[in-house]
Order: C-alpha cells, then sequence, then structure tokens
C-alpha cells in the first residue's frame, strides 16, 4: 500500500512539472513576422534635440570700472572667490573678490612716485627760496650803492668838471645795475613760479593715480546690485567662470543676475536639419528634471552661421526657443529634451520607417507574398510617407520574411512613377537597404505567421 501511494504522488508530481513546462514554455517569435498596419491621417514632422534653460534676460554683474582698469594698465584679473553658482543673494551682499596683486604692485609703484614728486617739491620750493633771497640781498645792495654814488655826487660840486663828470658816470652805472637787477628779479620770480607749478602738477597728477588706483582697489571687491539668483558667466569655450576665471577689461562680466520670469531654451540643430527649422515654428519643451512637465515654446532665433562641435567634425547651427508661460521650477542651466515641429500635414499615409526597403533605385515594402514598389515623402522619427503603393489598412511587414528573397517585384506603373517623380524625394538616409536572408538549414521546417502593431 505504502508503495502504491508513493508512485501516485511520484506521477502526479512529474504531471504536474509536464504542466508548468507546456503552459509556462516561451512564444517560438522567430518564426512569427510582424506586420504593420497603414495608417492615414495628420503626420507630424518634427527634430528632437536637447538643450539647456538660460533666462531671457539678465542683469550683468560687473567688475571694476573698466577705465579705471585701462588706465592701470590692468587688462586681465582673475575671480579669486565667489560664491556657488545659483546661490540666491540680497542686495548688498557679497558675492566675489578680484585677485588684486598687479593693482596693489602697481599701489606700491604710485606711493613711491608721489613720494618722490613731494620731495621734489620741497627742494625746488627751498631752492626758489634761497635763489630769490640772494636776488633780493643784491637789489638792497645796489639800492645802498646807489644811495651812496648819489652823495658823492652831491659833494662834487666843489671839485673839478672831470671829477664831477666821473662820480656822475659811476652814479648812472649803479642805477643802470640795479634796474637791471630788478628785472632780473622779475623774471627769477617769474621762472620759480613756472618750475614750482610744473612740480605742482607732476606731483598732484601723481596723488589722482594714487587716489584713482585705491579708490579702483575697492572696485575688487563686488557685492549684488539688487536681489536675484547668482547666475556664472559662460566664457567663450561654454564653460563657467568661477574661481579661477580670467575675465577681460574689455568684457569685465563677474555673473548675471538672471530674470527667472522668462526663459529659453539654447539648443543646436545638425547643419543636415538646419534648414527645416525657421522662426515661429512651435516646440514642445520637456525638463529632464520634472519627468512629464511639458511646455509649449516658439523658434526665436536661427543662427546663420555655422560652427564647430567641440571634439567633433560636425557643423551645428545655434536656435533659441522662446519657453511660454511661467513656472517657478524653472531654473537656468537644466537640460531640456525640445520637439520643433517643423510641418504638420494635415491628411496622409504613412508607415514605420522599418517597413520601407530599398534595392537600387526601388523603394519597396513587403506585403501579400510579394515586394510592393512605393514612393516615399517626407518622414519623421519614426514614420515615412507613402506618396503611392499602399492603400490605407494595408499590412506590410516591419522584418522581411525568410523567404522574402524569392518574392516577386509589384512595380507601379510609369505614369505613376512620373506623377511623382518631382515630388518629395525618397529619403535614402531613412531607408534601410534590403537585406538578404542566410539560407535555411536543410531538413527544417518554419512556420510563418503575422501579427498588427498599432
Amino acid at each position: 500500500m505504502k508503495r502504491k501511494n508513493i508512485l501516485t504522488i511520484v506521477l502526479s508530481i512529474v504531471v504536474i512539472i509536464l504542466l508548468v513546462w507546456y503552459f509556462s514554455r516561451p512564444e517560438d517569435l522567430g518564426d512569427k513576422t510582424i506586420t504593420s498596419e497603414v495608417k492615414s491621417g495628420t503626420f507630424v514632422i518634427d527634430i528632437t534635440t536637447t538643450g539647456e534653460l538660460e533666462a531671457r534676460s539678465s542683469e550683468k554683474i560687473m567688475g571694476p570700472n573698466p577705465m579705471s582698469l585701462r588706465n592701470a594698465r590692468i587688462f586681465q584679473y582673475r575671480i579669486e572667490d565667489i560664491i556657488p553658482d545659483g546661490t540666491v543673494v540680497d542686495s548688498g551682499q557679497w558675492i566675489a573678490t578680484l585677485d588684486r596683486s598687479d593693482l596693489e604692485n602697481k599701489i606700491k609703484d604710485q606711493e613711491l612716485e608721489v613720494e618722490k614728486l613731494q620731495t621734489q617739491y620741497v627742494k625746488s620750493q627751498l631752492d626758489t627760496t634761497m635763489t630769490l633771497r640772494n636776488a633780493r640781498d643784491e637789489l638792497i645792495n645796489l639800492k645802498y650803492s646807489m644811495e651812496e654814488k648819489q652823495i658823492v655826487v652831491d659833494q662834487s660840486i666843489y671839485e673839478p668838471p672831470a671829477t664831477q663828470r666821473q662820480v656822475k658816470i659811476d652814479l648812472e652805472k649803479t642805477e643802470r645795475a640795479y634796474k637791471q637787477a630788478v628785472e632780473n628779479y622779475s623774471l627769477k620770480l617769474q621762472k620759480a613760479n613756472a618750475d614750482m607749478k610744473e612740480v605742482e602738477a607732476n606731483l598732484r597728477k601723481a596723488q589722482r593715480k594714487l587716489d584713482e588706483y585705491t579708490k579702483l582697489k575697492d572696485e575688487f571687491v563686488i557685492k549684488a546690485p539688487k536681489s536675484g539668483m547668482l547666475n556664472y558667466k559662460r566664457g567663450w569655450d561654454g564653460k563657467k567662470q568661477g574661481v579661477g576665471a580670467q575675465i577681460s577689461s574689455w568684457d569685465n562680466v563677474v555673473a548675471t543676475l538672471p530674470n527667472l520670469s522668462a526663459m529659453n531654451s539654447r539648443t543646436y540643430i545638425n547643419e543636415i536639419d538646419i534648414s527645416k527649422v525657421a522662426v515661429g515654428q512651435k516646440a514642445e519643451i520637456e525638463v529632464d528634471a520634472f519627468a512629464g512637465k511639458h511646455f509649449n515654446g516658439d523658434v526665436f532665433e536661427v543662427a546663420n552661421m555655422g560652427e564647430q562641435m567641440q571634439n567633433s567634425n560636425a557643423k551645428v547651427f545655434e536656435v533659441i526657443i522662446h519657453v511660454n508661460g511661467f513656472d517657478s521650477i524653472l531654473r537656468p542651466s537644466m537640460t531640456t529634451k525640445n520637439r520643433i515641429i517643423t510641418e504638420i500635414i494635415d491628411s496622409a499615409l504613412y508607415v514605420p520607417i522599418e517597413c520601407v526597403n530599398a534595392n537600387d533605385s526601388i523603394t519597396f515594402v513587403y506585403k501579400d507574398n510579394k515586394r510592393w514598389q512605393v514612393i516615399t515623402g517626407k518622414s519623421n522619427e519614426t514614420d515615412i510617407m507613402i506618396l503611392a503603393g499602399l492603400e490605407k489598412g494595408d499590412e506590410a511587414y516591419l522584418l522581411p520574411p525568410d523567404d522574402a528573397d524569392h518574392w516577386p517585384f509589384k512595380l507601379l506603373d510609369e505614369e505613376t512613377v512620373k506623377k511623382f517623380a518631382k515630388k518629395e524625394p525618397v529619403q535614402a538616409d531613412t531607408i534601410k537597404p534590403e537585406r538578404k536572408k542566410p539560407p535555411k538549414s536543410p531538413g527544417k521546417e518554419v512556420r510563418r505567421g503575422k501579427r498588427g502593431m498599432h
């Protein structure tokens, strides 16, 4: 009895295992080929690219006065310290400190120049004082000599005429010398005043430059002009200018305070697709940081000149998309996915791009055990338009069946081909070439079925 029970249990377990294996075995998809139905309706042609959010307008946080920098012959300076990018600041709050080493060296040199001119000014004062004092002493002595000569003349009235004449000549010489001394003193005084003015002017000029340098030094500490969110400026290479970045005196913007109420998405379009993009086209914008969050936009600007992508031979064109509406979650530098609607065709037949194959000059699809020639039109990322060769509701193979290499061609008539010859050309870059199937193994029988995909 026990042996019979054991056999029953074993047989039951085997049956259960067989049932589980039968119902859970994977479906053999290799012997089935998927088809897709030819659809009719609105056909949207779009271009999808990645972009980056930026404020439509922003207030520039400027560095030191550019004219003062150039006067000091400082044409570049370095950011020594700056608060993190994206920090919310209040008006008057410290933002950054710039490297002042060059300016401090110039201040020291200028202080020495001012000190030297001050010494020269004092020296000129002393020289002028001594020179004019000697001239004044000479005038006093000549005046006394002239008075003495006058006394001698007055006393010579009792002398012979020759003696009288001699003393008068001495008096005239002394008077002439006194007169010349007075004129020389006047000239020396004018020259001394001019020299003093020149030295004083040089001193004032040097002092004014020193004051300007000292005032400029204070401008190397940057403060926020108003409240907002700090955004680092990007350099010519696209990198953000943080600590250690070099800033030119010709473009001395240290950072910006973006206006977050109006945003743009800056993106770059490949040169192959740029001809499809135009100002005014609608766009759908999705922010990567907030999945499922969509915004509408419009193409605002399309660059006329292309540029080289870094580490690539591809040429791209810059495109600016205005983001319509306002949302507080949007922040500069967020990555976006932009879908630019380049064209909308109200009524069109279309199939997935995978359905269309190419063989030499013929474009065709696999359908009803034949290779049907089709004329294709425009395409988007997933589908391609069918201008002729298929009807709505037809089923075309996404992958060629195993024996499709031997299927006959169903060609269009010449009139139809000529009719579409001047219309939208076949987009060869989106159509895969006909793939040859390897020969089947002998004795292996392959079943084929089809399944619609909608």
